[in-house]
Order: C-alpha cells, then structure tokens, then sequence
C-alpha cells in the first residue's frame, strides 16, 4: 500500500470517510492518530504523518484519537480485493490465527517461511504480524471494557492477552487511559442482556440492503439461519466453541448481536459478519467503474451501494452450492435443512427459533450416500466435496489462492463453471468473480440490450474488471425474485 502525501493531506482537510481504513493520520505535536474524518480541526500539513495501519501508528509510540477512535473505522478494502500474500495474511490475521496459532501458524497455512511474511507486511503496512495481531486485541479488548460487565481479568484472557499487566499496559499505551477510565467513560444508559454484546459494524456508504439481507434471508437454512423482527439471524461455528448473531440493517451501520459460548471467539466473529455483509468494500470505487457502462449506469444510479452477499464458513456455502445445482432455492433449502437436522450440532436460542450448527464436513463425509435425495451424480459430487474438505484435500478459507481454489474445483466431478464461480463469488471473496451462464445473468443481459451468448457477454464484462462480481448483483437486481428485496 503505498500513500501518496498529498492525496492523503487533501482527505484529511475535507474530513473524507471514505479514506477511513484506508490509511491512519499520526499527528507529530500530539502523537495522537486518527482516521482522516476526524471531527477536529485538522493539524497542520507539517505535523501530519501518515500510516497504512494501526499497529504501525502504535508501534510509533503514537496513541489513539479519543473523538474519532480511529481503531474502530471499517477495514482498508484492499484485503478483499487482492489475492496476494500479505492481503492473505490480513484477513487470516482478522480471523485470529495468529493469536491461535502464532506467527509459524499463520506462515504455514499462507505456504511461505515466518520471515517471508514477516519482511512483507512491514514493507506494506510498516507492522509486523505480531503487531497487527496485538492491534485487534486491543480493540477487542475494547469493545469488551465498554460493552460488557465482565471483571478485567476474564477481559483480559477473552481479548488474547497473555497476562493482566500486558493488557493492562497495551490498553494505557493504545488508548491513554486504563481499563477502568475506560469502562468509566461509556454512556450511563448502556445495557447489555446478560451473555450477549451489542456492536455497530461500519461501512463505508453508501449501503444498499436489499440484495444483501434479501439474498440471505431469502436462501436461509432452517434451523441454521432466519429473518425475525427486522434481522437476519444465523449461528455461527468458531474457533473455541459456538455463537449466534443478529444482524440488523440501519442508516450508518449494521447493529450486531452477538451471543457466544466463549467469549475469546468476539475477534472472529465480528471479522466473519463483516466478511458476509461485504462491509469494507469501497462502493464508490465500484459504482465509478459500472458507471462508465451505459448499460449498467442506470441500475447503479436507481439503487447504489449494492454489497455481494458472502458467508461465514466457506466448506459450508460449497456443500449448498452443491446441494443448490440445477433445483430451485426452495428445494436447496430443504436439502439443506434435512442435513442440518440429521448431522448438525443443536444449540440453544431462547431469542429465536434457530436450532443447529451447519455440520461439518466431517459429520457429511459419514452420510451414506443412499440416504441424500438427489440424482446420483450429485451424489457423487456431493460425496466427493465433503470427503476432499474432511480430509484436507481441498481447503476452502480466506487465506485461499483463488486461482488455486478454482483449478481444484474444476478438477472434481460434477463441478462446472458456474459453481466453481459462485464458490470463488461468495465463498472466497472474489470481486471479479462473474457468472455469465447463470440464467438470471442471461435475462437481465437480454432486457439491458447486453450480448446474450456467455463468450460474448465475458467479453463484454472485461470493461467491468475488477468489479465483475458487484456488476452480477446489479443485473441480478433487474428480477422479481426475493432475493432482490429486504424482507418485511
């Protein structure tokens, strides 16, 4: 990530969220940074310096901004638009692994030594991974100080600190302040049910629900994910145990509920429901680009900010992209839901009506096969995913090679184009990812005047690059179906 001074100058003087994420203002006079929408009366260009990250900042002797808490601000999107090494090992670090599994674990899963990984994000983001990994436990510890009752010592431990005096010295040297000055400063009229954690994911605007919350809801898997009073519910399988979060749609934000079984899981929760809502995307930068075709400029102007609905468990949204080949939604649903019934971990939701943990891979590879109502084929496809994903064959996760990832979807029967791009689409995070056979994609092209035939609308698409993905949503958008709609 390289930062153009003057670029940088110019958003912080015009108070730009946009660039929020995308680069941090370390004050020299104050050794304070903020992000560059920070309501204050901006500093001088001399005593601005600037930053790709926050654990750069902090490892600079710099502390965190009390006004705009810069350490809350939506993720850069260039994690989730790039498919290198170091924007695999950022979303790995989102997810945690290094706290679970030190640097060594995280350089094995990226397939590159520890300094490798090492030399490239302090080329990049001036922090190193156990720097970055000490950032997030920050903020995780954090968020627990200002929106739980928990005693400072289970504080502590639940954010990933090793012991009471080093969190207790990150949180005064991050933020100026201790863990009770800072419990002390929240609003008098926070509450918090018991167990469960109330959030605000931001984004970057603007945000169109639709599509999102209507696609999810509209493919949601009984007993694993549901719409009630205005949120979109599912259960979530994490690292130390399980959890359930309600997602809500709102002007600014996204209000997130979390309930979970092991409160060190807060970190990869939060990063897997950001993940699935799309939230760091830059819509700006995409829409600018669909904009410049005058076929696609008109779905963009009607309902911008359209997000790609992703998921939280990649091995799952492969096994229902299998079960969801050539039927209709309803009746993927109900394969989904007779699996998840018969082989799904049960949990309890006494807010809701949800029931199981989608079952891992695992639990499906010892489904006989007479049992799965579906063509043989497909069952053969099915058998052959979820034996390769239960073995470690084939992995699917944010740290995935895309180009890799689809080569080895390709090379398993069963698996065509179509499946191995919705995978690479929602599953892996591909912005580029584009469905040209899909027939949905085929009729809006048609209704828009756009070539009908898949080589000539690829072609066609290459002006959309690297937004192909966003541009599925938008024709997708050009049909009746529920997916299209935020539920009422």
């Amino acid at each position: 990530m390289h930062l153009d001074r003057e670029h940088c100058v110019r958003a912080v003087q015009s108070k730009d969220a946009r660039f929020d994420g995308w680069f941090f203002t370390a004050v020299l006079t104050t050794r304070i940074y903020c992000r560059p929408s920070c309501p204050v009366v901006p500093p001088k260009p001399g005593n601005m310096t600037f930053y790709p990250s926050a654990a750069a900042c902090q490892q600079a002797g710099f502390r965190a901004c009390k006004r705009c808490r810069p350490d809350t601000s939506p993720g850069s999107p260039e994690w989730n638009q790039r498919a290198d090494l170091v924007a695999r090992a950022m979303r790995l670090l989102a997810d945690g692994v290094v706290d679970r599994e030190g640097v060594p674990g995280l350089a094995a899963r990226l397939g590159y030594s520890p300094r490798q990984v090492e030399r490239q994000l302090l080329a990049e983001l001036g922090a190193g991974p156990l720097a970055l990994a000490r950032a997030q436990r920050a903020q995780t510890a954090r968020l627990l100080i200002e929106t739980t009752a928990l005693p400072m010592a289970e504080v502590a431990f639940a954010a990933g600190f090793s012991s009471i005096r080093t969190f207790n010295d990150t949180v005064r040297e991050v933020f100026a302040l201790s863990p009770t000055d800072l419990r002390n400063r929240r609003p008098k009229s926070a509450h918090q049910t018991p167990g469960a954690l109330t959030l605000r994911l931001p984004f970057r605007a603007p945000l169109n629900p639709d599509n999102l919350f209507g696609h999810l809801a509209a493919t949601a898997v009984p007993g694993v994910e549901e719409w009630r009073d205005g949120a979109y519910r599912r259960t979530l399988r994490l690292p130390y145990g399980h959890g359930i979060a309600a997602l809500t749609p709102k002007p600014d934000h996204i209000a997130c509920r979390l309930t979970l079984s092991d409160l060190r899981d807060l970190p990869v929760a939060i990063s897997r429901c950001r993940r699935m809502l799309d939230l760091d995307a830059d819509p700006v930068a995409v829409d600018d680009q669909l904009r410049t075709d005058p076929f696609l400029a008109p779905l963009v102007d009607k309902a911008p900010g359209r997000r790609v609905p992703r998921t939280v468990d990649e091995a799952e949204f492969a096994v229902r992209a299998v079960l969801g080949q050539q039927v209709s939604t309803a009746a993927a649903r109900t394969h989904a839901a007779r699996l998840v019934t018969a082989h799904g971990t049960p949990v309890d939701d006494p807010e809701g009506g949800l029931t199981h943990l989608f079952p891992s891979p695992e639990a499906l590879a010892d489904v006989p096969p007479d049992s799965l109502a579906m063509p043989r084929t497909r069952r053969t496809t099915f058998t052959t995913l979820v034996g390769q994903l239960a073995d470690g064959t084939l992995h699917l996760g944010v740290e995935s090679d895309w180009a890799e990832a689809r080569a080895r979807l390709l090379s398993l029967p069963g698996f065509g184009p179509w499946t191995v791009d919705v995978i690479a689409m929602r599953a892996l995070g591909d912005p580029d990812a584009f469905l040209p056979t899909d027939l949905g994609i085929r009729r809006a092209a048609q209704e828009l005047g756009l070539p009908g035939t898949p080589a000539a609308l690829t072609a066609r698409a290459a002006a959309w690059r690297p937004w192909r993905a966003y541009a599925v949503q938008y024709l997708w958008a050009t049909d009746s179906h529920p997916i299209n709609f935020l539920p009422v």
